[in-house]
């Protein structure tokens, strides 16, 4: 599900299903234990996000969606999901996403979690949010990330609304990456922005992220608990209409016989 190596104190998680890096539960309790672990050692400068193969990720793994039944299992998951979204979010040293390939959904609202997006040149890879044509919203903290990422309610408007696919130029041209580099220079490029940010003395980096966060973070959490979004959530994820197409895209993803 999620790799994992450290060079130079700087840890990198690759995503990792071999077909298009699909995201599920486990996956993300493997990325709260790399945050913890990274918040909680000195040695450890920040943490370096990247997939493996043509994919940096596709987002959530639709067969795990097709699979709930209750209100209960949508409810669990998203509580868990809420949680380990947000610690990402407000990890305390340096995150990096480089993205070596196509980026969607799931992928893409823990590209915006991150500190720096940096995008490999490839002129096949597309990047986007396609939520709203397959009949999904998103959750607070995933809705909260993506407009904090996006700095701009009109690009959270394109992006979400349109939910287009968009090649990298063109996300550079959005400022939903932060820079285009030869694939050669995605990982150095990466250790390189962490180590400039982190290698000075006292780290003030720390106390800087966490005010630049503080508002955004703040907000997030005080609508998870004031708001009724398990309802929300647990009606859209059992939709049969949901499923459906859900069920549509999973098969068209399959490799032909």
């Amino acid at each position: 599900m999620l790799k994992k190596e450290i060079q130079d104190g700087i840890v990198i998680a690759q995503l990792s299903d071999k077909k298009t890096n699909a995201i599920t539960l486990e996956t993300l309790k493997q990325i709260k234990e790399i945050v913890t672990e990274v918040n909680a050692k000195d040695d450890l400068k920040g943490i370096i996000l990247t997939g493996e193969g043509r994919f940096f990720s596709s987002g959530f793994s639709l067969p795990m969606f097709m699979e709930f039944e209750t209100p209960e299992e949508v409810i669990s998951f998203f509580t868990e999901q809420e949680e380990i979204l947000m610690g990402f979010f407000t990890c305390k040293k340096p995150v990096v996403c480089a993205i070596n390939g196509h980026c969607a959904a799931m992928g893409m609202i823990l590209a915006m979690a991150s500190d720096y997006r940096i995008v490999k040149n490839h002129p096949k890879i597309k990047l986007g949010m396609s939520e709203i044509k397959i009949g999904l919203g998103l959750s607070i903290a995933q809705s909260g990330i993506m407009r904090f990422g996006l700095d701009s309610d009109k690009r959270f408007r394109d992006v979400m609304y349109f939910g287009d696919m968009v090649d990298v130029t063109r996300a550079r041209e959005m400022e939903i990456v932060d820079e285009v580099v030869e694939e050669e220079n995605l990982i150095p490029r990466a250790k390189q922005i962490i180590s400039l940010w982190i290698d000075t003395p006292n780290r003030p980096f720390i106390q800087i992220k966490q005010s630049l966060k503080a508002v955004a973070a703040g907000q997030i959490n005080r609508l998870l608990k004031e708001e009724n979004w398990q309802d929300t959530m647990a009606r859209t994820l059992l939709s049969k209409d949901v499923k459906a197409t859900l069920a549509f895209v999973q098969a068209s993803m399959e490799p032909k016989k």
